[in-house]
């Protein structure tokens, strides 16, 4: 009998401990569950525990999207920052419900995707965007780290070396962006440097600029870069953490010498 008395205080102080984890109002509402509404949320979180992370995600989407918009539309500052920045890259999308609502739920889907995660630690990081009320932040900055990489797949090497030579540190900037981006480029067959050291294939291939349908583009981002990478990108832009200088104009600009590496 005492080992039982025992055992069941070990269990009520591993569940504190669970519950600790929630926000207070959480916590308070979960506490105050009658027993058949406690049978309830057990049985929703036994199924969400068991399915696959792209249905966990869907579901996610499904269940969260609309309140996740609502408090990006109420941040109304750093969604016009976010806006800014968007424009400040030539870039033109507007953040609208709809637009907002499609990139969440391919947030979702990119998390369940992201091999390089340890996949019992996806519900977790989906969930990060429901509990806390600064995770709104990460769906933006997550969104223009997004943008500003399918920006830059879209450059021709030319255009990426212009831009990394712009760049206060252009070592890390060229390995953590653009050696990634022209991997997948040669992977997928969208450069092909072949006879590189030829002079007139190289030119050919160096200022190529790539064509990639939209749907292809996406998929290729979310193969190439982590959600971490891509929020943290967004995050430094809008922080100015580290400054990414940008000359629509000079990375832009006709060739009109020969380009030598």
């Amino acid at each position: 009998m005492e080992l039982d008395v025992i055992s069941l205080g070990t269990e009520t102080t591993q569940v504190d401990q669970m519950l600790d984890k929630l926000p207070q109002e959480a916590k308070n509402w979960a506490e105050k569950l009658p027993w058949q509404e406690r049978r309830y949320l057990l049985s929703l979180c036994y199924l969400l525990l068991g399915a696959s992370p792209e249905v966990q995600g869907h579901f996610l989407d499904e269940y969260t999207a609309d309140g996740i918009i609502a408090k990006i539309i109420q941040d109304y500052d750093t969604q016009a920052k976010v806006q800014r920045h968007l424009e400040s890259f030539h870039i033109d999308t507007r953040l609208t419900p709809p637009f907002l609502r499609a990139y969440i739920r391919q947030f979702y889907i990119h998390s369940a995707q992201d091999v390089r995660c340890q996949p019992e630690k996806y519900l977790e990081s989906a969930l990060r965007l429901v509990i806390s009320p600064e995770e709104k932040t990460y769906v933006l900055n997550y969104i223009l780290g997004f943008e500003v990489i399918k920006m830059m797949f879209q450059m021709s090497w030319l255009q990426h070396e212009r831009l990394y030579l712009l760049q206060t540190n252009q070592e890390d900037f060229f390995y953590t962006y653009i050696k990634p981006i022209q991997y997948a480029h040669k992977l997928n067959g969208i450069v092909n440097p072949r006879d590189k050291n030829l002079f007139f294939a190289q030119r050919n291939y160096f200022v190529k600029v790539p064509q990639i349908g939209q749907k292809k583009l996406v998929e290729l981002v979310m193969a190439t870069f982590t959600t971490d990478t891509v929020s943290q990108l967004g995050f430094s832009i809008v922080r100015n953490l580290h400054p990414f200088p940008f000359d629509y104009d000079y990375i832009y600009k006709p060739e009109s010498e020969p380009s030598f590496q």
